[in-house]
Formats: structure tokens, sequence, C-alpha cells
């Protein structure tokens, strides 16, 4: 799925301009976006529940040269469906 994607989806369903509908799809990325940096994850009931997890500094290898590398420590997103989807995909 890409921002082009739920623009469209965005623009059939109130029938607005594509430029509203680009422009709400960007808002709805930029707040959810701003929500996990916040309060690091938010649900989407009937969904799922996306999740910030911290990862920890580790070693790595190098795959083209199998030389050993340090990754520093970071953040990811996680996410974990809702029953609903499951069960409806």
């Amino acid at each position: 799925m890409s921002k082009a994607f739920i623009a469209a989806v965005i623009q059939d369903s109130i029938n607005c301009t594509g430029v509203a509908a680009n422009q709400a799809a960007a808002d709805l990325m930029d707040a959810i976006v701003k929500e996990l940096k916040r309060e690091g994850g938010f649900t989407l009931p009937s969904f799922g529940t996306f999740t910030v997890k911290k990862t920890k500094a580790r070693k790595a290898l190098n795959p083209r040269t199998g030389e050993p590398v340090k990754v520093k420590a970071g953040k990811t997103v996680r996410f974990k469906a809702s029953p609903n989807l499951k069960k409806a995909v």
C-alpha cells in the first residue's frame, strides 16, 4: 500500500480533488508518526496495534565481505494484527 493508494481511496470516498486527497493522506501519515513518537504506539480498532520497540546494539556480519560490523541501538515499529483483521484475511 502506498500514500497514492490511500489518497485515491480518500478521493473516491468523499469525492474531493486529488490535491485535497493527497494532503489528507500526508496529514494521516504525519499524525501516525507523531503519535508513535509521543506515545510509543497506537491502536486502530478492528485493524491492529503499532508499537515502538527499542533494539539493542549488536555485532553483525557484512554479507559482502564477511567482516564483523557494529550496529548501533535504535528503534523499530512493530505491528500486531487484530483478530478481526486476521479473520478477514
